[in-house]
């Protein structure tokens, strides 16, 4: 139903906001109840109020609220009384019921606003008191929201303790590629790629790459371990390993066999080391179609890949300081 016809349904009783004792009401095809001892104090324009708020945040528009803080700005560039007026109507629009969480304040609630809304000489209500706002009041509470504005400035820019003073930049992708003409000479990030072609020595076994390695730690057979080592491709190795009967407990153990290769592969090659370093604080974002938990394809996946060479690039870091862990 449209906005207005709600109103209607709420000025007919069919929405009810109102109870009698004894009232039955039902929600339709759900339930149904019958009240005793009733008690409500949400009115039928404060919840028409609120779900005016909600549409508009729904639809990505400032709801009565955030119009009533964009008047607020104005009338402290220009403190007129037109223009308190305006504020007066555009607090006034917020449903009553909100209105003191408008400024997010748990202690002051909308009392700052109210006392500018007021306006020097006029009364507002306080704990249920009647009071007149004095030009001291009304004083503190322009200084109220210039002290709020400084807190806000502070927080935005202070950096965290242990974190860059720079933004984070945007996410690099490592995307997953077929080369099948051979790499090209300069793949760029794609170094970072596990099928990347920079043998690994594990132990005093030589790897083509870190697929290879990975996928002949992970199965149980010698023969077919063989196999992997010797695949023309890292595809190939990994489609023996499909087809292999791969350790009970790999699927425990592979997040930290990946680590253990990774390390190997970033000591054993510093230029590739150069590369992951360069790429600073930046997100790593390992896309693979085939492995939602080692890769990411658009929003889904874990990103194993992506965190753990973000670690390794950590420790890459750790390994420059003089500390000792």
């Amino acid at each position: 139903m449209t906005l207005d016809e709600f109103a209607t349904k709420l000025s007919s009783g069919w929405v009810a906001t109102e109870l009698t004792d004894g009232a039955q009401a039902s929600a339709h095809h759900l339930a149904s109840w019958k009240f005793a001892e009733p008690y409500t104090w949400l009115t039928p324009e404060m919840l028409l109020g609120e779900i005016r708020d909600d549409i508009d945040q729904l639809n990505d528009r400032p709801d009565s609220t955030d119009r009533c803080l964009e008047t607020l700005d104005v009338f402290r560039g220009q403190p007129t009384e037109d223009n308190r007026a305006v504020l007066r109507k555009a607090y006034e629009a917020i449903p009553e019921h909100l209105r003191i969480y408008a400024l997010g304040d748990q202690d002051s609630k909308d009392w700052p606003l109210r006392v500018l809304v007021a306006g020097p000489g006029n009364h507002v209500d306080q704990y249920g008191e009647d009071e007149v706002v004095t030009d001291e009041t009304h004083a503190a509470a322009l200084d109220y929201f210039i002290d709020r504005e400084q807190q806000r400035q502070r927080y935005e820019n202070k950096a965290p303790a242990d974190g860059p003073t720079e933004p984070i930049e945007t996410s690099i992708l490592i995307n997953q590629t077929f080369f099948p003409r051979g790499w090209p000479q300069d793949p760029g990030i794609l170094v970072l790629r596990n099928e990347f072609p920079a043998p690994i020595l594990v132990g005093e076994q030589s790897y083509p790459t870190v697929t290879h390695a990975y996928w002949a730690l992970a199965v149980a057979d010698d023969h077919q371990r063989a196999e992997i080592l010797v695949a023309d491709t890292p595809h190939a190795a990994q489609k023996i390993a499909e087809n292999s009967t791969l350790h009970v407990s790999w699927p425990q153990a592979r997040t930290a066999a990946m680590a253990h290769l990774l390390r190997i592969k970033f000591s054993q090659h510093p230029d590739l080391a150069e590369a992951l370093t360069a790429t600073g604080t930046t997100r790593l974002i390992y896309t693979e179609a085939s492995s939602t938990f080692w890769g990411q394809c658009g929003v889904e996946g874990r990103n194993w890949m992506g965190r753990l060479l973000e670690l390794i690039r950590s420790e890459q870091a750790v390994s420059g300081l003089d500390v000792h862990l």
